[in-house]
C-alpha cells in the first residue's frame, strides 16, 4: 500500500489516531540518525506504509504499535546509514547534516503552518545541535543507532539489541563507544545568550569586512567547512586558522557586494542565514566556546535549504 503526500489518514482506521500521533517522535528519531530531513521523512513514510500494508488482524495482534514503528524506522535508518557511506564517496566536497530552522522566526511563518514540512516535526534541543550531529556522523551505523535509541530516546538495551541485531551486552559497548566519541569532541561550550552575542558580533564584523575584528572572534585553530554538494560554490576542503578563515570571509563578502546576513536559530542554536532578497543562499552554524568560534559550518547545497524557503 502506498501512502502519498505524507497523509496516512486515508489508510488509517478509527483506532489509529494515537498511532499517527507517533509521527513526531519517529521523525525526531530518524532525523537524528540520518542528519537529513528528507531522508528522515522518507523513513517515517516507509514505516507507516509497512504498518498499513498489513491486514487489520495482523495490526491488531501487535502489542505495542509505537514500539513496532520505532523498530522499523530504526532498521530503515540503519540500512540508509550503511548505503550513505557509498553515497558520500560520490558526494562533491564536504558533507554537512541538513540544517533545521526555527519556523516561528520567519515573517509570515509559524510553527505548524506548513503541515507537510518535515522540519515542523523536529524538536530543537541539544541532540540536534550541529556539533553533535557532526560527531554522530563519524560513528558506525550500529554505534549511532544504539547510542541514540538508548541515551537519547531511553529505549532499554534489550529492545535496542532486537533492533540492531546484536546482544544487549554488545549494544552497551556500542553506546559506550559512542558516548566516548561525544565526550572527546565536546567543548566547554557557551550559554545561548553568549553564543547569540558572539554570532551578532561576527555578523557585524563580516558585513563590515573587518579582518581584525573577525580574527578576534575566531579561535586560532578555527575550522570552517562548507557544503555545496556540487550544486553551489563552496570550498572543497576545510579552511583552518583564524587569519585564513577571516581573509576568506572578507573576500567572499567583497564578491557578494552587499552581504545580507540575518541572525536565525539553526538547529536550536544561534546561527546566520545569508539572503539575496527572499532567497536563502547559505545557512551558517557555529561551535562556540566562551567568546571564540571554534567551528563554522556553511550549508550552501540548495537541496538542503528547502525547509528555509
Amino acid at each position: 500500500m502506498e501512502i502519498t503526500d505524507g497523509n496516512e489518514d486515508a489508510a488509517a482506521g478509527p483506532g489509529d489516531e494515537p498511532l499517527l500521533s507517533e509521527r513526531r517522535n519517529l521523525a525526531n528519531l530518524a532525523y537524528r540518525l540520518l542528519g537529513s530531513l528528507t531522508e528522515a521523512e522518507d523513513a517515517v513514510q516507509e514505516a507507516y506504509a509497512r504498518w498499513f500494508a498489513q491486514s487489520a488482524e495482523r495490526r491488531a495482534a501487535v502489542a505495542k504499535p509505537a514500539a513496532w514503528l520505532t523498530t522499523v524506522v530504526s532498521r530503515i535508518c540503519m540500512d540508509q546509514l550503511r548505503s550513505a557511506r557509498l553515497r558520500r564517496e560520490r558526494y562533491v566536497g564536504e558533507w554537512i547534516p541538513e540544517p533545521v530552522p526555527a519556523r516561528a522566526e520567519w515573517p509570515g511563518m509559524s510553527h505548524g503552518s506548513t503541515a507537510r514540512d518535515p522540519a515542523d516535526h523536529i524538536t530543537l534541543d541539544e541532540s540536534v545541535e550541529m556539533a553533535f550531529l557532526v560527531v554522530l556522523d563519524a560513528m558506525t551505523p550500529a554505534e549511532r543507532v544504539a547510542f541514540m535509541l538508548h541515551d537519547v530516546f531511553r529505549v532499554p538495551f534489550n529492545e535496542v539489541a532486537e533492533i540492531v541485531g546484536r546482544t544487549p551486552g554488545a549494544c552497551r559497548e556500542l553506546a559506550s563507544s559512542a558516548r566516548r566519541r561525544v565526550a572527546a569532541a565536546r567543548t566547554g561550550g557557551a550559554r545561548t545568550r553568549q553564543r547569540s552575542f558572539v554570532v551578532g558580533e561576527f555578523r557585524q564584523a563580516w558585513q563590515a569586512k573587518d579582518v581584525d575584528a573577525l580574527v578576534r572572534l575566531l579561535d586560532p585553530s578555527v575550522v570552517a567547512v562548507a557544503d555545496g554538494g556540487g550544486r553551489a560554490t563552496a570550498s572543497p576542503t576545510p579552511l583552518r586558522g583564524h587569519l585564513r578563515v577571516a581573509e576568506f570571509l572578507v573576500r567572499l563578502a567583497g564578491l557578494a557586494g552587499r552581504l545580507d546576513l540575518r541572525e536565525r536559530t539553526v538547529n536550536g542554536q544561534p546561527g546566520l542565514v545569508a539572503m539575496d532578497g527572499d532567497q536563502v543562499l547559505s545557512v551558517y552554524a557555529f561551535d562556540i566556546e566562551e567568546s571564540r568560534i571554534l567551528r563554522i559550518w556553511a550549508i550552501r547545497n540548495p537541496d538542503k535549504l528547502r525547509p528555509w524557503r
